[in-house]
């Protein structure tokens, strides 16, 4: 971690920890919009968003440990604001920037990329299916050039951040190739819902919705926003647990038990340890895949990174449950809805499975 890096996750942390209390954070996270607008654009006033791109984009990051940087305090705050949609975005929009300057496959400039950064405008980025859920090989929308610009046809799930989006970068068949696409909200049928721990999501329904092409030959730019996407939920997660693991132990150094705290008792000793092992291994998988962003082992080390993290998540949410007892089972108590977002983590872009046979897959090319 860079000082810039420590700076960025410092004024994070000391703004969340200020600003998004518990209470504040299920007050807003579970009834329409799903977030704080007001604290959206603080979010973006702080240009936490910036770091988010590189340089060649307006922004001031967009490696892998700026990722981390951003979305560990937001993990640790439980902040349901729709940062991951900003940061996918971003990747693609970036890659149809590269593009259009480039080999001349996409007709986007990057335009999109200045007001995504500063909060102004904000994207949904609609990769997922029905059928196609985590993958790109199986999606099935439909893109057809008419009358010197585009038409899109299909239906995306689970969106994140849909619900407030001004514009979609969609994902489509033009003939044999996956191209992105951007399309206006208001040119689509969406329909918005709260997910179990917290935060929104939305389906979108295109019927010949007008678009503009961003990128013609879109695969690698999607499947790169995938995997910043993992990467950014890894460190997500990361923070989560860190949070669940200091509330663990703080009651297992108050609640007493036939007159002692019971954290004195050594089969909790033991399995507490068990959790901080875990933890820290996360951490190592996660470090190893930012530092791997860029590289031609990054789509296979974030999957690595995921599949561990999912199943670390479960077990964080699971013991530190069970040790706590019912409190940890209350609406008004801090680790119910730590224990509900890890294991959400774990079915975003891609759950344990789905990981686990992508790793598979690469070793057997290689």
């Amino acid at each position: 971690m860079s000082e810039d890096r420590r700076m960025i996750a410092d004024s994070l942390n000391r703004f969340l920890g200020d600003t998004y209390g518990i209470e504040h954070r299920t007050k807003v996270a579970y009834d329409a919009p799903f977030h704080d607008p007001e604290k959206w654009t603080q979010l973006a006033d702080l240009g936490v968003l910036y770091a988010l791109a590189g340089e060649g984009q307006g922004g001031y990051g967009g490696t892998g440990f700026d990722i981390m940087a951003v979305f560990e305090p937001l993990g640790r705050a439980l902040c349901p604001e729709p940062v991951l949609p900003a940061l996918m975005a971003a990747r693609v929009l970036a890659a149809g920037d590269e593009t259009a300057n480039g080999a001349g496959t996409g007709t986007g400039t990057g335009a999109g990329i200045g007001p995504l950064l500063s909060g102004a405008v904000r994207y949904g980025v609609a990769i997922g299916e029905i059928e196609a859920p985590y993958g790109l090989e199986d999606i099935a929308a439909q893109a057809e050039a008419v009358d010197g610009g585009y038409r899109v046809s299909g239906r995306k799930s689970v969106v994140y951040g849909g619900h407030v989006a001004d514009l979609f970068l969609v994902a489509a068949r033009l003939g044999d190739t996956l191209a992105v696409f951007e399309v206006a909200a208001r040119d689509c049928a969406v329909s918005g819902y709260g997910l179990i721990d917290g935060g929104g999501a939305t389906e979108v329904f295109l019927d010949d919705a007008p678009a503009r092409l961003v990128v013609a030959d879109g695969a690698a730019a999607l499947q790169d926003a995938l995997d910043a996407g993992a990467l950014a939920l890894c460190a997500e997660a990361l923070g989560v647990m860190d949070r669940a693991f200091a509330l663990l132990l703080e009651y297992l150094k108050t609640r007493k038990q036939f007159g002692q705290t019971i954290g004195s008792f050594q089969a909790l000793q033991h399995r507490t340890v068990d959790l901080a092992t875990e933890i820290e291994q996360a951490r190592s998988i996660t470090i190893l895949a930012a530092s791997r962003m860029g590289t031609p082992d990054q789509s296979r080390t974030v999957s690595m990174a995921k599949n561990l993290i999912g199943r670390t998540a479960r077990l964080i949410a699971e013991e530190s449950i069970q040790m706590q007892g019912g409190i940890a089972m209350t609406w008004e108590y801090p680790s119910s809805h730590l224990a509900k977002r890890l294991v959400m983590i774990d079915h975003q872009l891609g759950d344990t499975d789905f990981h686990l046979e992508r790793v598979m897959a690469a070793h057997q090319a290689a």
